[in-house]
C-alpha cells in the first residue's frame, strides 16, 4: 500500500520512483481507512528529512495519510517559506485531532540546553498534544533526547568531539520492534550528546533495546512511544553532506566512522535494518494498537 502525500511535494516525484505513492485526490475514491501519521519536523533541512522520513514510510502495506508539523513560533530560515505555507501545520491547527502515529524529528541543537532552544515552550506543547491523542510517537535524535528530559528528566551528557557514523548495535532486550532483525543492527548517528544508561535504568517504565559501547543507548520504549538516538532515516549521502558541511564552517571534525570505504565510497549499510525498524513500528505499535475510529 502506498505512502499519501499532496502530489506537489518534492517527495512525490522522487519517491515514485522507487516506491509506491498516491496522491489525495487519488486516495479519497478508495474505501479504506489509512492510517494518520503526523511528522513534527524540526530538521532544518526541511525536504531532504522529508524525504527520507517517507521513503521509509511507504515501504508498508499500509496506507498512510501523512500531516506535517512544524513550529509556530519559531521558522527556520533554511526551508523556503512557500513550501512551509503550503505543506505545514502549526500546533494550532492539529489541537482538535487525532492521529495514529507520530514522529519527532531530530534538531542540530545538542549543545544548547533545552531551556535555551528558542520554541522549548511550543514544543513541550506539542509532546503533551501526542501523549494524549497519538496511539504511538516515534522520537528521533534530539527529538527523543528532548523527549526523555521532558517526560523522565533524563539529561544528556555532551561529547568532547562529535559522534559521527555508523555503528553495530547488540540487541539488550527482545521486542517486537526487533521483529526478523540481525543479531546486530547498523544505525547511523550524529550528535554531540548522549544520555546515561545508569540514569536510563532508574525509570522503569523504559526498556533499551539496542546499545553499543561508542553510542551508548540507542533504541528505547515505554509503553507507548519508542525513542531513537541515532537516524536510521538518513541517506546513504546524508553523513558526507553533513561532514562536507562542517569542514565549511571550520569546524575540527573527524571523519564518520565506519562509513567511508578506502576508495571513499560510501558503504550504504544500514537500510535493511531501518526498513525493519519503521516497518515493525508502523506494524505493532501503530497498526494493532490504534482503534479503527480514533475519534
Amino acid at each position: 500500500m502506498p505512502v499519501i502525500i499532496p502530489k506537489e511535494i518534492p517527495a512525490f516525484k522522487e519517491l515514485e520512483k522507487s516506491v509506491f505513492v498516491m496522491d489525495t485526490q487519488r486516495a479519497n475514491t478508495q474505501d479504506i481507512r489509512a492510517l494518520k501519521i503526523l511528522i513534527f519536523n524540526l530538521m532544518p533541512t526541511k525536504i531532504q528529512t522529508e524525504n527520507q522520513l517517507l521513503s521509509l514510510l511507504a515501504n508498508s502495506p499500509l496506507q498512510i495519510d501523512i500531516s506535517l508539523l512544524s513550529t509556530q513560533s519559531y521558522v527556520g530560515k533554511n526551508t523556503p517559506a512557500l513550501h512551509l505555507d503550503k505543506f505545514y501545520k502549526g500546533i494550532d491547527d492539529v489541537k482538535d485531532k487525532k492521529f495514529d502515529g507520530a514522529i519527532v524529528t531530530g534538531a542540530p541543537i545538542e549543545l544548547l540546553s533545552y531551556e535555551e532552544v528558542k520554541y522549548w515552550n511550543e514544543f513541550k506543547t506539542v509532546l503533551d498534544f501526542l501523549r494524549k491523542n497519538v496511539t504511538s510517537t516515534m522520537y528521533i535524535c534530539w527529538g527523543a533526547m528532548a523527549a526523555l528530559y521532558y517526560f523522565y528528566g533524563i539529561r544528556k551528557k555532551v561529547f568532547k568531539d562529535k559522534l559521527s557514523g555508523i555503528y553495530k548495535h547488540k540487541i539488550l532486550h527482545s521486542d517486537l520492534l526487533l521483529t526478523n532483525s540481525n543479531d546486530e543492527i547498523l544505525m547511523p548517528h550524529s550528535r554531540y550528546a548522549r544520555l546515561k544508561e545508569k540514569d536510563i535504568a532508574k525509570h522503569k517504565d523504559l526498556k533499551i533495546l539496542l546499545s553499543s559501547k561508542k553510542t551508548g543507548a540507542a533504541l528505547l520504549k515505554d509503553e507507548k512511544d519508542v525513542f531513537v538516538l541515532g537516524h536510521p532515516e538518513y541517506f546513504k549521502d546524508t553523513l558526507k553532506l553533513e561532514y562536507e558541511r562542517d569542514l565549511s564552517l571550520g569546524l575540527k571534525i573527524k571523519k564518520p566512522c565506519n562509513y567511508f570505504k578506502k576508495n571513499s565510497k560510501i558503504s550504504y549499510s544500514w537500510r535493511c535494518d531501518a526498513n525493519n525498524i519503521f516497518a515493525n513500528w508502523l506494524n505493532y505499535s501503530v497498526y494493532q494498537a490504534t482503534p479503527y475510529d480514533i475519534e
